[in-house]
């Protein structure tokens, strides 16, 4: 595997790949665990060459989130990368994404208002300006991202729609199934930050979702399932819930009641001093 870390070497590293077949890329921030080595073998099905960025993106970050202590492990992370059989790392500084004077940032209206948008201003922002200029650096034939951030990859696509990137199809923005714990948690680069009770109490988050999922297939009102699965959080644990929201799988405009179109239950809620994500398809989208 080959690491890069100059727009240069990228630009000249990819048009040697790309010789060899069609490329697939799958951006991180790092502190790769099995959920990311997923991703990076659903590249490898796609394309004979992936192309796997590692970047804590700051644009991404709020004034009081964990930047700073945001893990970092880059040795250790290459090693995975390589034992997957991964092709190239671009692995720039933050002068390299962002030089100075840069001044540029992309907006995308609708999917990413609500939920993390609402509780993270600027963070879709952050992420959808540094994906569209890891979409124009590589120019992929396919990305890869997980929907563990379910709202990110509707962003995502929806920019990508937009701004007509280089992928040929949006289509071949491809998202994988959340890989979770034994468990049944999501997989994180932020789980590490548990301690060993906030750990064991955490299981309750994807519990108390499909809980909740049950409950509505079965005909229960929706904001009654949903006030449940609050309680039931705050009686495991955790310190408070920012959001258990039913939403069109596409849109990601809330509902009251079920729909016949695809559906998710997304949530978000603190335990200790961590923020942690989860969803889960509703109906169809199951």
């Amino acid at each position: 595997m080959r690491t890069v870390t100059t727009l240069a070497e990228l630009r000249e590293a990819v048009s040697t790949l790309r010789r060899a077949g069609p490329v697939a890329l799958v951006p991180t921030m790092g502190a790769l665990h099995e959920g990311h080595l997923a991703l990076m073998r659903r590249a490898a099905e796609l394309a004979p060459n992936v192309v796997a960025s590692i970047f804590v993106n700051p644009a991404q970050f709020g004034p009081n989130e964990d930047l700073a202590k945001y893990p970092r492990q880059l040795a250790q992370d290459k090693a995975l990368l390589e034992a997957e059989g991964v092709a190239l790392l671009w692995a720039p500084t933050v002068d390299q994404v962002y030089p100075e004077g840069f001044a540029t940032s992309v907006s995308v209206k609708g999917v990413s208002d609500g939920l993390e948008g609402h509780w993270r201003p600027g963070h879709f922002a952050g992420v959808a300006t540094v994906v569209a200029k890891l979409f124009n650096q590589v120019q992929p034939d396919f990305a890869v991202f997980g929907e563990k951030d379910w709202q990110q990859l509707a962003v995502i696509r929806r920019m990508a729609r937009d701004l007509d990137l280089t992928l040929p199809d949006v289509s071949r923005i491809v998202g994988l199934e959340t890989v979770r714990e034994t468990d049944g948690l999501a997989m994180s680069s932020r789980n590490r930050y548990l301690s060993a009770e906030e750990r064991a109490a955490a299981a309750m988050l994807p519990r108390a979702t499909r809980a909740a999922i049950v409950a509505i297939g079965a005909g229960r009102d929706v904001a009654a399932a949903l006030e449940e699965l609050e309680r039931t959080l705050l009686g495991a644990g955790f310190a408070s819930v920012d959001y258990a929201t039913l939403a069109d799988a596409a849109s990601l405009e809330p509902l009251t009641e079920r729909q016949p179109e695809p559906m998710r239950l997304l949530v978000a809620a603190r335990i200790g001093g961590t923020r942690l994500i989860d969803n889960m398809p509703v109906g169809q989208s199951a």
